[in-house]
């Protein structure tokens, strides 16, 4: 058994654990998809159907074991059907996760630490004043649908203009602000509400809108509450609340610092560290040639 080991150990190669990485990062990322999203409950029930299956198999229940089997069948079109929310959300995450990010600002340190410090003032006054409002930043995914619901802008990022945009009575009030880069885009913009029955009742429509375009984008949201004047963020359909001045500013910072200072994506990590060992390998042999 040792020698068997070993010999697999032995012929094991620097791509070959590159390989086993890759589908171990990809199987990762699978299960992480599917624990954020309704699929982690479905695949809960198709796996109590196969336990059934086997458990009619070997009690001889033919029955039921003609019925799983008939529906096994068909399986692959009735996850189709019933994943294709999911499976739509999967496609939609895999195409926007880029190998080189993108800057979300102007890509001017110091322009866009003005434009985050402009945001956190005002959300900090619509705090304090229990102004509502809605705050939606476009990453990776266009937001073109959204905005065309509502008024373009293409305004610069002041704690003024989004006072204006939100103050009650104003034209643009009762919306969402889209916030492209650098610049307000959009302002009084229409949201797909989430689809999610778990949320709390309590929770109205501004942040169930808030959540919703996140479920079907990689946008960040900030919301603030009209009637208690809470600070939440949504991202990736999920709602954090009760957020601080200094978690608020600490959020913006990061969204717009610098692109070359964001670390790296993980799958180019892993080109980076095959294109080493095949120059490394590659060295080696030379030597051992000039041997």
């Amino acid at each position: 058994m040792r020698e068997f080991f070993n010999n697999i150990v032995s012929n094991i190669g620097i791509m070959d654990i590159l390989d086993i990485l890759i589908v171990t990062y990809v199987i990762y990322k699978i299960l992480g998809f599917i624990k954020e999203s309704r699929a982690q409950q479905l695949v809960k029930g198709v796996l109590v159907l196969v336990i059934v299956f086997f458990i009619s198999d070997y009690l001889k229940l033919y029955t039921l074991y003609w019925v799983l089997k008939g529906t096994f069948t068909l399986g692959l079109f009735a996850l189709i059907v019933v994943f294709q929310p999911e499976l739509r959300r999967g496609l939609e995450y895999m195409g926007r996760s880029k190998l080189v990010q993108t800057p979300f600002g102007t890509n001017n340190a110091t322009v866009d630490q003005e434009i985050a410090e402009q945001i956190q003032a005002a959300v900090t006054f619509f705090s304090r004043s229990k102004t509502g409002a809605l705050l939606v930043f476009e990453r990776r995914t266009p937001l073109k649908e959204i905005m065309d619901t509502g008024t373009c802008v293409d305004a610069s990022i002041s704690s003024q203009m989004l006072g204006n945009i939100f103050y009650e009575g104003a034209p643009l009030h009762d919306g969402a602000v889209i916030i492209k880069g650098g610049r307000i885009a959009a302002a009084g913009c229409v949201l797909p509400l989430t689809a999610n029955k778990n949320l709390n009742p309590d929770l109205g429509t501004r942040h169930r809108a808030g959540i919703g375009i996140t479920e079907v984008s990689d946008a960040m949201v900030l919301i603030v509450s009209e009637e208690t004047g809470i600070i939440s963020r949504a991202e990736n359909g999920r709602l954090h609340r009760r957020l601080t001045r200094e978690e608020v500013g600490k959020l913006l910072s990061d969204f717009y610092q610098p692109v070359e200072k964001k670390e790296a994506h993980p799958l180019k990590k892993l080109f980076d560290f095959a294109s080493r060992s095949k120059e490394a390998d590659q060295t080696m042999m030379e030597k051992g040639a000039d041997k």
